[in-house]
């Protein structure tokens, strides 16, 4: 028996994939010049259709090789040459670090702009976000020795105002604050707080509540 898309059965989805498309055609930030040396990666937003809707984030192992090692982020990671484009880069990743099959019902529902680190500690990097929506069975779990910990959190809880905070994070250069989304006593700062940032901008004003298709 086929299985359908929750975009066929989520009136929550065909909401978003329309507040996506008409933020992408209004003329939203252009991505960033690349040249070269530029490195490009893909993250994925997975948003699970419960009720309120759930964002799949993850916490990344402690590894010295790692630039966010220990980081809250998306799943997600670098462009392989033997990816067709970088959606395939953002589905491959996600697949392999929490064992989500994007290729599988799950419709992508759009993209937001590329980012870049704002530090020249990290890589030259070009990062494209593509959100997709998944059904509210689907599960994920750590798949990859990358990943530490799998988290499904509700939207409404990021959205909050009282769960806009700062973290002070140490530096070469010294301690630093930045703003951070709070969950479960874990900080979502840096690129994937920039990152949820512009979708939350996306999101607001918008209705999310469960409806019947």
């Amino acid at each position: 028996m086929m299985l359908s898309s929750p975009l066929e059965t989520d009136a929550r989805f065909r909401t978003l994939k329309n507040a996506l498309a008409s933020y992408r055609a209004q003329g939203s930030n252009q991505p960033p010049i690349l040249d070269v040396t530029t490195m490009r990666a893909a993250v994925a937003i997975v948003l699970r259709a419960s009720d309120p809707l759930e964002v799949l984030l993850v916490k990344r192992a402690t590894s010295d090789s790692d630039p966010w090692s220990g980081h809250m982020a998306l799943p997600g990671g670098r462009y392989d040459n033997s990816d067709p484009d970088l959606i395939s880069t953002a589905k491959r990743e996600t697949m392999e670090e929490v064992g989500v099959d994007l290729d599988h019902c799950a419709p992508l529902l759009g993209r937001l702009d590329d980012m870049s680190p704002s530090t020249h500690r990290l890589p030259v990097l070009s990062i494209s976000p593509f959100v997709f929506g998944v059904s509210d069975d689907r599960d994920a779990y750590v798949a990859s020795p990358e990943i530490g910990q799998v988290f499904w959190v509700q939207i409404e809880d990021l959205m909050t105002p009282e769960n806009h905070r700062t973290v002070e994070i140490p530096l070469p250069e010294g301690s630093k604050e930045f703003p951070c989304f709070s969950v479960e006593g874990e900080h979502v700062w840096g690129l994937t707080y920039r990152i949820l940032s512009q979708f939350f901008d996306v999101l607001k004003g918008e209705r999310l509540k469960r409806s019947k298709p």
